[in-house]
């Protein structure tokens, strides 16, 4: 069980009366980046602002593209609670108010902020958490030729662990063995992002065997995950898109050994925390993961990931600059000092324009 009792460190908070800042920021990438049935040229984020006795506190924001969640819409949704945000909240304020989603992801994630930076203490001293360590990230290689992979695999020199996505086409097993031949000594995993049907899986497992590959993530559409009850994988499978919020565990939980958690879809490094402590009442490895954005998105789940079996942490690394302070990437690993988001406060930090 995780050692972090999520409510009794909210009881131990007070609520505030913030005033309130949204924005759109762009973040262009360093080349278009491709999963199974989306290709992204550049990252759209929300940033919020929180502001309260002399504090600011910020949380950032991609939402979830495949329901529909979009930046846009996520500062309609933000603006449209000015007024009761304005007036005062607290974490189940947020929660009873909006829907998961980015929206909240960005509110509750500014409202740790502004907290820990009112108290002086980090947001993982407010939870009872020990120190935060350096954790071994994924670095994750968009779909493409099997050639370009390869080529993709070396160039992450540092890396000890790689995560490759799938195409749910012909390529697929080629670039799985690419991959492999490029990079023997690292952990590897695969993502296909919904994109494989039982036929498409059953024909990959010789190259999943041969290459060891240790993960397979989201193999089939949303709605089809009694699909996997008809194999015996030698692997265990992680639930992405399948899994957004609490709600979804214990129904689907006899599919899957993993659940990939990320912000954006449970909305918020509340709910995480909750999803990830349920997880491990039900026996599943845990998984923090991201959409693409800034290391101001990837802090809040950096305390997560201090609970998983699995962390993919890599957003910033597909940016053309991540706005500074920054988290760190050395030897595989991923470092967030508290200077980039709720730790002690800080001056002179620089942002994107948006």
């Amino acid at each position: 069980m995780m050692p972090i009792d999520v409510d009794s460190a909210l009881a131990a908070l007070q609520p505030c009366r913030p005033t309130l800042d949204a924005r759109c920021v762009k973040l262009p990438l360093r080349e278009p980046f491709r999963i199974s049935d989306h290709v992204f040229h550049e990252v759209e984020t929300v940033v919020v602002r929180l502001e309260a006795d002399g504090h600011a506190g910020r949380g950032e924001a991609a939402g979830v593209f495949y329901l529909g969640d979009e930046p846009a819409g996520m500062l309609r949704t933000i603006a449209e609670a000015r007024g009761w945000i304005e007036q005062g909240i607290d974490h189940a304020t947020i929660a009873d108010r909006l829907p998961p989603g980015g929206a909240r992801n960005a509110l509750d994630c500014a409202l740790w902020d502004l907290q820990a930076r009112r108290a002086g203490r980090p947001v993982w001293h407010l939870l009872g958490m020990a120190p935060p360590r350096p954790l071994l990230t994924t670095f994750t290689i968009g779909k493409a030729a099997p050639a370009v992979m390869a080529a993709a695999a070396l160039a992450y020199a540092e890396a000890r662990a790689i995560k490759i996505k799938l195409g749910g086409d012909g390529e697929d097993a080629d670039r799985i063995r690419a991959v492999r031949a490029a990079r023997p000594d690292v952990w590897l995993g695969v993502d296909a992002n919904r994109g494989l049907t039982p036929d498409r899986l059953a024909r990959l497992l010789p190259a999943l065997a041969d290459a060891d590959v240790r993960l397979v993530e989201q193999p089939f559409p949303v709605g089809e995950d009694a699909q996997l009850a008809a194999f015996d994988l030698p692997f265990p499978v992680a639930a992405d898109e399948s899994v957004q919020t609490l709600d979804d565990l214990d129904r689907l939980a006899r599919f899957y050994q993993v659940v990939n958690i990320k912000l954006d879809k449970c909305g918020g490094l509340t709910e995480a925390l909750r999803m990830a402590e349920r997880a491990h009442a039900l026996g599943l490895s845990v998984m923090v993961g991201n959409m693409i954005g800034s290391s101001l998105a990837m802090a809040p789940a950096y305390l997560v990931g201090q609970y998983c079996a699995v962390v993919d942490l890599d957003g910033p690394v597909f940016l053309k600059a991540d706005p500074s302070p920054s988290v760190r990437y050395r030897d595989g690993l991923i470092d967030c000092p508290g200077t980039v988001w709720g730790g002690q406060p800080t001056s002179g930090q620089s942002s994107c324009s948006t």
